[in-house]
């Protein structure tokens, strides 16, 4: 094993990871506000009004990425939750445990601007079609995720317990993704397409991909911040913790 790999690998171990998070945080959150300014910037001021739906459909620049995280850090969660189950590593539960209010955020955020993109759109506040229901279903499972790990006292219990949580429901997100093909429903297929050229205009394409890695950098920022907090306190009793000045706390 060469002795990168090992520097890299030390990182798996709270300790060494604590210092690494606040870095990370700081640079994300930087990276985080400066993208989301300009996206927003650019989704009031500067993306052409559509045609079919007019000035409402700029919610779009908020719901869909949004969306897109909700279902993003739910499989980041289910992936940290296999790496703790398959190599028993704590910090593996901690970053799955500072995820999920993140991605929880996000679900509901997606829920509730696609309300107010529906109803001047649909005539409704909200209908049971199968992508909005898919995603109600992923919110819960956030919910539950974060209610299961808080009733088990013991951690090691509650890892393993809402880790299994976790792999159950990541069959959720490509239901999620791929309701639209399945069943008839209200929303329109993706316009965004990896294969074929997208059917969205050049200056709401950018404006879309701008707002997502915003969320995403501040997804990290906020997840990293998170999980400090987390390690602190599952990490109490550790030599190094009590060892802590407040400056690096």
């Amino acid at each position: 094993m060469s002795s990168r790999l090992i520097n890299w690998f030390k990182f798996s171990s709270p300790a060494s990871f604590y210092p690494l998070a606040r870095k990370i945080s700081v640079v994300s959150t930087v990276i985080a506000v400066v993208l989301i300014v300009i996206g927003l910037y650019m989704s009031f001021f500067v993306a052409p009004t559509d045609y079919k739906q007019g000035e409402g459909y700029r919610i779009i620049f908020v719901h869909v990425p949004a969306s897109w995280m909700s279902m993003f850090i739910y499989v980041v969660m289910a992936g940290w939750a296999a790496l703790g189950l398959v190599f028993n590593t704590r910090l593996s539960a901690m970053m799955a445990q500072a995820l999920a209010p993140t991605g929880a955020m996000f679900a509901f955020i997606s829920l509730w601007t696609g309300s107010f993109w529906g109803k001047p759109m649909w005539g409704t506040w909200w209908v049971w079609d199968a992508r909005i229901t898919s995603e109600l279903i992923l919110l819960f499972l956030y919910l539950g995720y974060m209610a299961l790990r808080a009733a088990i006292d013991d951690p090691r219990r509650g890892d393993r317990a809402s880790g299994i949580l976790l792999l159950v429901g990541v069959v959720n997100v490509p239901i999620i993704y791929y309701s639209v093909k399945w069943w008839n429903t209200l929303h329109q297929g993706s316009t965004i397409k990896m294969n074929n050229q997208t059917t969205m205009d050049e200056t709401m394409l950018i404006t879309m991909l701008i707002m997502t890695l915003g969320f995403w950098a501040y997804a990290i920022a906020v997840a990293m911040a998170r999980v400090r907090t987390v390690i602190l306190e599952r990490e109490r009793s550790s030599t190094w913790v009590r060892g802590l000045t407040a400056a690096e706390i």
